[in-house]
């Protein structure tokens, strides 16, 4: 059974939590996915660090997997209906960048990320909206851009053959303490409810280190999920 690990939110405005994060992946001989924002915020251009953008360029060529994960990830210029905001009721704080975007917009924002990491040295195999929010449409539009994967809540779309499959995930929200000891307890209930599942997915944040209780969690769910599941790759899917 296979366990697609993932670190989302990878800019320099997070970088020693992105490196802490992979750290705990490597103890544990992981190799994680890499989800890359080209501009956090408008404010971190990945071309800005030099030696945060060396780190990424290293972790690829040793085979770690590249995923462009917004242009922004914020959802500057964009404006929600009401339907959006009761579907990203409680998954994000202002930080559901494709949530409102058209078929048109969202192909222009991966378009220009993607080029934006190419000119970084770094080539993107998938894309990831950021809290997995976007249109019914966004992985065929992932899949025009050229793209060879694309997540949402519930699947990893494989665009080369035309197929998802279903891949549960595990992830964490420390913005309150209150959500830091839900979200771990979530954690641990669903090694019960999805252990039999043929593949499942961890999402680590570099926000989640902030709580002690949830950087526990993680590190108990990852060896909770070794014990049945074997490191996996998405090209591998």
């Amino acid at each position: 059974m296979k366990l697609l690990v993932s670190i989302h939110d990878v800019t320099p405005a997070h970088d020693e939590c992105v490196r802490e994060l992979w750290a705990i992946c490597a103890e544990r001989r992981i190799e994680p996915a890499l989800l890359v924002v080209p501009n956090w915020h408008g404010q971190w251009p990945l071309g800005g660090s030099l030696s945060f953008l060396t780190w990424i360029r290293q972790r690829a060529d040793a085979g770690a997997e590249v995923f462009l994960h917004g242009e922004r990830h914020d959802e500057f210029e964009c404006h929600r209906s009401v339907r959006d905001s009761l579907r990203a009721f409680g998954r994000t704080d202002a930080e559901g960048e494709f949530l409102a975007l058209s078929c048109d917009e969202s192909y222009e924002r991966i378009s220009r990320g993607a080029a934006t990491l190419r000119a970084c040295g770094l080539e993107p195999i998938g894309f990831v909206p950021p809290a997995w929010l976007g249109h019914r449409g966004l992985p065929a539009v992932v899949a025009s851009a050229g793209l060879r994967f694309s997540e949402d809540e519930s699947n990893v779309h494989l665009h080369e053959r035309a197929m998802f499959i279903e891949a549960p995930v595990t992830r964490w929200s420390a913005r309150t303490h209150l959500r830091a000891k839900a979200s771990s307890m979530v954690a641990a209930l669903r090694w019960y409810a999805e252990r039999a599942s043929p593949c499942v997915r961890v999402a680590l944040h570099p926000q989640d280190l902030v709580s002690t209780d949830v950087r526990h969690s993680i590190e108990a769910t990852l060896d909770r999920w070794l014990t049945a599941h074997y490191p996996w790759t998405y090209a591998s899917l």
